[in-house]
């Protein structure tokens, strides 16, 4: 992301020190993510100390200070999910991409997530692909959805 996209946004908000959220909200929706060159960009610009910056980012899980692939896989490791099979699913999707939890591919193509609970027990286990949901995962079902997204570019 160019100095110029980030300038585009701070001006959206009138460079308004209050709008920190709203604008790294932004450039992350453009960038998703925010590298540190970005945060001290923004930081010069609002006039705002980087310490301040970077401690806004880091008390929310919202904001991503890592590269993350272009598509997200999310494992639900509720109860639900859990005794149903969730860690399974979880640790073929980690052996089928060889990543952790919270890491992303090397090609950028994918980062591995968990969350506590998707609200949808029901379809325990459950995956979710950028936003997709698939209930009833299974080990054996985990290649076959993740090669869908492997072709897109």
């Amino acid at each position: 992301m160019k100095k110029a996209d980030i300038d585009e946004i701070l001006s959206k908000y009138n460079y308004k020190k209050s709008s920190l959220i709203p604008i790294l909200q932004d450039i992350q929706a453009v960038n998703r993510w925010l590298p540190s060159e970005i945060l001290k960009h923004v930081s010069e610009k609002l006039n705002i100390p980087l310490i301040d910056v970077y401690s806004l980012t880091t008390f929310y899980k919202s904001f991503y200070l890592k590269p993350r692939g272009k598509h997200i896989i999310t494992v639900c490791s509720g109860t639900a999910c859990h005794v149903r099979g969730g860690p399974k699913v979880l640790q073929e999707v980690e052996n089928h991409l060889n990543i952790k939890v919270d890491e992303t591919t090397p090609d950028k193509n994918f980062t591995l997530e968990t969350v506590r609970c998707l609200g949808a027990c029901a379809l325990g286990p459950l995956m979710v692909v950028d936003g997709k949901y698939y209930g009833q995962m299974n080990a054996k079902k985990v290649a076959p959805t993740l090669k869908k997204y492997s072709k897109k570019k």
